[in-house]
This record gives structure tokens, C-alpha cells and sequence, in this order.
């Protein structure tokens, strides 16, 4: 994919980028049965108390049931019909149509084109789009949408441009690393989608100016240190002051930065072979 550039008739314009979509399908007739009504929160609970703040706004969405886990249609090709943008999620996604007649959307990989057939296996030819079992996958193939625990649905590298690394295969288990350094160990019978996911210059976009960010659900940021000391433990002083404290504090008072988040003690932490750089 490729960035589109505007010509600069305004300040905001002229930072502003857009990921070009004259690759994708125009004026698609979605199935219904694979539209769904997005309801956002907006950061509140089920009290209506915010637990999430700076959420709020945004365009109505509806979203697209994605089918990432395909094992229950196994060996059953399908045909590529749409390359099409979901208004939920960064990567784009296709629609087959399987030959059992059903119809259903996937995260659509890089690469992949109108028209061709792929197929869900645990053995399969090594394409975009295919997929099966990690263990049968060659070592330096790049995949997607893994299965990280195969009693659940795939959870990791799904977002666009995401991709995992096939590093080496032992016995039972897959290592596979991240963008991130990270080399993580995975059941060598989960399954996992052959490729990158679309959309790979997603990341280079520029918003521009804050009405697009306002779009997107987003609401402003205000910072610590411009409020009143009842608001927030950087406030108060007059003037521009540093925040005078011996570490940077959220807004309760704990620790803002350089706080581990992953509890070692949780099932997934002892898969993890190397750290992330």
C-alpha cells in the first residue's frame, strides 16, 4: 500500500497523510449476517463511572464479523471475492466464498489478490493467505493472526502491517519472535495464517490536526502539570514549573513510568524465552 499526499492548502493539510485505498472494492454489498452494531462506551463502566479516560465521541462504526480461527473449515477452499476496509480495525479484510457456499471475512495478508483460492489446512502450500499448523510451516516464514493457546481463538499479530517469525521448530512447541526482539514459545499445533497482514503503511500515516484524532473516538489529553494541585500531583505553581517530585505520578499518585506491567506469575510469562529489547 502507498501514502497519499495532499497539497498544502492548509496548516493542517499540509502535515496531513491518508493511506490510499484505490487498491480496495468500492460500493461491496456486505452480508448482513456479517455486519454487527459496534455500541461504544466511551470509557465508562457498567455504573457509567470512566475507567478508561480520553475516550468519548467518534464516528458511528459497525463492525465486521472476521473469522480468525478457521479450523471448522478445514480442506474446504475458498475464492478470494473482496479486498475491502473495515472501519474497526487498521489491517483490510477480504471476503471468501467458501465452495460449501458460505461466505465469510479474514484478515486479508499482503500480497493477496481478487480471485485466488486459498485454503485452510493442517498441511498446505506455503502462500499468503493459507493456513495451517506451525510445525509444518518452514523456519523464516513470516505469519499472522497466530494461535497462541489452541483452546482459544488467535490473538496475536493482527493488527496491519503485524507479522510473526518462524525461528526454529522443536518437538511440540514453535519459537516464533516479534517486531519487538521478543521470542516467545507456542504450540507447535496451533495454527497460523501465512503471511504479513495488509495495510503495511499504516504506521507513516499523520493525522494532521486534532478533528481527525476527535473521528477516531479520541478526546483530549490534558497534561498533569497544567492542573490544580487537587487534580493531579504535578499541579500548582505559577508559571511553567518542572513537576518536582521524585518520579513522574499518574493522577492517583502511583507510579507513571518504568512500572512492570506483566505478572510473572500468569501462564504465559514462562513461555517467553527472550525479552523484549
Amino acid at each position: 500500500m502507498a501514502i497519499k499526499i495532499y497539497k498544502p492548502t492548509s496548516p493542517g493539510r499540509r502535515i496531513h497523510s491518508v493511506t490510499d485505498y484505490s487498491v480496495l472494492d468500492k460500493r461491496v454489498k456486505t452480508p448482513k449476517n456479517l455486519i454487527v452494531a459496534f455500541k461504544k462506551n466511551a470509557g465508562r463502566n457498567n455504573q457509567g463511572k470512566i475507567t478508561v479516560r480520553h475516550q468519548g465521541g467518534g464516528h458511528r462504526l459497525k463492525a465486521r464479523v472476521v473469522d480468525f480461527l478457521r479450523t471448522d473449515k478445514l480442506n474446504i477452499p475458498a475464492k478470494v471475492q473482496t479486498l475491502e476496509y473495515d472501519p474497526t480495525r487498521s489491517g483490510f479484510i477480504s471476503l471468501l466464498a467458501y465452495r460449501d457456499g458460505e461466505k465469510r471475512y479474514i484478515l486479508a495478508p499482503d500480497g493477496l489478490k481478487v480471485g485466488s483460492e486459498i485454503v485452510a489446512a493442517p498441511r498446505t502450500d506455503v502462500s499468503a493467505g493459507n493456513r495451517m499448523m506451525l510445525r509444518n510451516i518452514p523456519v523464516g516464514t513470516y505469519v499472522h493472526n497466530v494461535q497462541i493457546d489452541r483452546t482459544q481463538g488467535s490473538s496475536v499479530a493482527r493488527s496491519a502491517g503485524s507479522y510473526a517469525i518462524i525461528v526454529a521448530t522443536e518437538g511440540e512447541s514453535t519459537l516464533l519472535k516479534f517486531p519487538s526482539g521478543e521470542i516467545r514459545k507456542v504450540s507447535s499445533e496451533s495454527y497460523a495464517t501465512v503471511g504479513q497482514v495488509s495495510n503495511i503503511d499504516w504506521m507513516y500515516v499523520r493525522i494532521g490536526k486534532a478533528g481527525r484524532v476527535r473521528h477516531m473516538g479520541r478526546r483530549p489529553t490534558v497534561r498533569g502539570k497544567a492542573m490544580n494541585p487537587v487534580d493531579h500531583p504535578h499541579g500548582g505553581g505559577e508559571g511553567h514549573n518542572p513537576i518536582g517530585l521524585k518520579y513522574p505520578k499518574t493522577p492517583w499518585g502511583k507510579h507513571a513510568l518504568g512500572v512492570k506491567t506483566r505478572n510473572p506469575k500468569k501462564a504465559s510469562s514462562k513461555f517467553i524465552v527472550k525479552r523484549r529489547n
